[in-house]
């Protein structure tokens, strides 16, 4: 059946966990939009949902730090950080092992992939899961790309990757979504935090919503580092998502938020 839905979404913990210290108007804008993108992701009628996601150390660390990983587990966990703090709570995540597995295999055949069948979900997944699968009853094949620990891989491989992905789900029975989360520019965990840069967002998104493969991969890291942060060096699951998709973009939403440290940011592709 291959693709239903392909978007990508923020993932600032700053969205659930800091909600009660933005303006009403302003959160009130963010979540709408990013229920509307869990509106539209439902009414595809996934099967599946694939979250390609940067996750923050914490399952992949210096010691063993894959450019790109896949869960293959019939259930995960989480969010890691405290519940309380994130604003969502502890929850088992269905997963589908066997599912993980055929896509696995055939990624494989182009993109060399590690595979985790323990994965315990930061905010970069349950951030999202918390407005698009609100239920959590969908299941989920979880997927890293480091964006955190250089060497990254190149944006070139991570359009490869996403290539491979969706090689896979043309594969498979099931209807499957895809959805990639983090960016666009932020500085976490720095004296810098809650700094945005806007235009670069803007632009970023707009090369994006073209899906002009040439101008996404034109980036170096040094010039996205000195721009946008090291959070910008997530702009490789978006990446990732467009190349598996193969369309033209519609950006719902994309506003900076200092208070949740990030643009935050909704977008649908066209699967074609």
């Amino acid at each position: 059946m291959s693709l239903v839905f392909a978007g990508v979404c923020s993932h600032a913990p700053g969205i659930t966990s800091r909600a009660h210290l933005a303006d009403p108007e302003v959160k009130n804008a963010v979540h709408a939009a990013m229920n509307t993108l869990g509106e539209q992701l439902r009414a595809a009628r996934p099967d599946a949902v694939i979250v390609v996601a940067a996750e923050h150390f914490a399952n992949f660390f210096m010691n063993n730090m894959p450019s790109f990983a896949i869960g293959m587990a019939d259930e995960y966990e989480g969010p890691i950080e405290d519940p309380a703090w994130l604003g969502i709570a502890r929850s088992n995540v269905p997963g589908d092992a066997e599912l993980s597995l055929r896509i696995i295999t055939e990624v494989m055949q182009s993109v060399d992939v590690a595979y985790a069948e323990e994965w315990k979900f930061d905010h970069g997944i349950m951030v999202p899961l918390h407005f698009l699968t609100p239920d959590f009853t969908t299941k989920i094949i979880p997927v890293n790309i480091n964006c955190q620990g250089p060497p990254l891989a190149p944006l070139h491989r991570a359009w490869a990757f996403g290539e491979a992905l969706r090689r896979a789900c043309d594969k498979l029975p099931e209807r499957i979504a895809i959805v990639g989360t983090g960016g666009v520019s932020h500085w976490p965990a720095t004296p810098d935090s809650g700094k945005v840069n806007a235009h670069w967002d803007l632009d970023f998104m707009d090369r994006w919503a073209r899906n002009d493969k040439n101008a996404m991969l034109s980036y170096t890291d040094a010039a996205t580092y000195a721009d946008a942060g090291q959070g910008g060096f997530e702009i490789r699951t978006f990446i990732s998502v467009a190349a598996a998709a193969r369309g033209r973009g519609t950006v719902q939403f994309c506003q900076p938020v200092p208070i949740f440290a990030v643009s935050c940011t909704t977008a649908t592709m066209e699967v074609i």
